[in-house]
């Protein structure tokens, strides 16, 4: 690939992460090139010179190599989760912006010494069924030996497998995103799962574990892809050998507490779980139904008793706060990997400790009495500290 059809293409794309206009961009570099001119720049028209796409990068908060640099890795999507109502430029918008996190976390695994290879294949597990799709979710837990105990935070177990995931700002029409990065030879690097920031912890975690279905089911063409995929993230979540061990092979009859303690236990929604009852033929179809109209009765379709807490993507965070504090990377660059211009790292760096310890002890000790001074005048004041102490310490008689 040229450089000129690569900067073109990078151009665009990291604009429209960003959710910038052409004009957007034009008033972010003060002017110094027009709407018009950038578009042909975008188009493949024009090319501009080192100094204006200097100016472009600090616009879009960028380094000027991402521009016209090789990326480390290109992106296959895999599968994209919408609704009719998700406009073309929103579409661009989410894909833009998920293919440069996956870029920067491609990156930085390489800054880190981490290795760059998926621990499973894409693709590779062969449906003709959606019995076989139940029986995937089996193998892929093995896979990552979970056994069949409910997983307590979804996100940290695929992030400790190159699976990242990625929040995004998004409107209620964008369901989810699953992609691949792979090197130059096709060989996967990573894979990222985008989920929509602010959704309720139990649909975030079904919303991955079938964006994770997308991933690795090879699916005949008489699967349904939705189907198949559901199918998938219900049975990863909620093992069916666990579930029948908790409620039994077939029930007549289940209780309000018992479907709360579903929930809770699995992390699933009470809709997604009647339907996997369902699915497992624990409950009959007839039964599913009737819970159905319980659940519109109370009011529970659009708000569920029991709130499941979101979980978090940490893994990115704390690779980053790594390489910052073995000086791999700058204050500037962990900022703009986070992008957080103003995020406040309080990080001492090595060169800044070796300084401190080339001062004379004269000055050394003056340091370190302002600074103790300082934090004693601070636990003298702020009393809140308090509210952490433990009680007096009681020593129990061994028997």
């Amino acid at each position: 690939m040229g450089v000129t059809i690569m900067l073109e293409e990078r151009l665009r794309r990291f604009r429209l992460a960003r959710g910038m206009s052409l004009g957007d961009l034009e008033a972010a570099i003060d002017g110094t090139v027009s709407a018009q001119t950038l578009s042909k720049y975008e188009r493949g028209k024009m090319e501009p010179t080192a100094t204006t796409l200097n100016q472009i990068a600090s616009g879009l908060g960028v380094k000027s190599a991402q521009l016209w640099g090789e990326p480390p890795c290109h992106v296959e999507w895999i599968a994209f989760r919408k609704r009719a109502r998700l406009g073309r430029r929103e579409q661009e918008r989410i894909q833009s912006f998920v293919a440069e996190e996956l870029e920067k976390r491609v990156q930085l695994q390489e800054q880190i010494y981490e290795g760059n290879a998926l621990e499973f294949p894409v693709l590779s597990v062969p449906v003709r069924s959606l019995e076989d799709a139940e029986e995937a979710a089996l193998v892929f837990r093995n896979t990552l030996n979970l056994g069949i105990d409910p997983i307590a935070n979804l996100i940290d177990v695929l992030e400790d497998h190159y699976i990242h995931i990625i929040e995004i700002e998004a409107n209620e029409a964008f369901d989810g995103i699953s992609a691949v990065a792979q090197d130059n030879d096709n060989k996967p690097l990573a894979a990222a799962i985008a989920t929509r920031r602010g959704v309720l912890g139990d649909r975030q975690r079904l919303n991955i574990a079938h964006e994770l279905g997308h991933l690795i089911l090879e699916l005949c063409e008489d699967v349904d892809p939705e189907k198949a995929a559901f199918r998938f993230g219900a049975a990863f979540l909620a093992p069916a050998e666990q579930l029948r061990r908790d409620v039994g092979g077939k029930r007549s009859r289940i209780q309000k507490r018992e479907i709360f303690y579903l929930k809770k236990r699995y992390g699933m929604s009470i809709q997604a779980m009647l339907f996997r009852l369902r699915d497992l033929r624990i409950i009959t179809n007839a039964y599913y139904q009737q819970w159905c109209k319980n659940v519109n009765r109370f009011g529970w379709k659009k708000k569920e008793p029991i709130k499941i807490q979101p979980e978090k993507p940490q893994r990115f965070y704390l690779q980053v706060r790594r390489a910052l504090s073995e000086e791999l990377i700058t204050e500037t660059e962990a900022k703009q990997l986070l992008n957080h211009p103003t995020e406040s790292f309080d990080n001492q760096s090595l060169s800044e400790r070796r300084q401190f310890l080339k001062l004379p002890r004269e000055e050394r000790d003056r340091i370190l009495r302002e600074q103790a001074e300082e934090i004693a005048d601070f636990y003298e004041h702020d009393t809140e500290w308090r509210e952490w102490e433990g009680g007096p310490i009681v020593e129990y008689d061994t028997p």
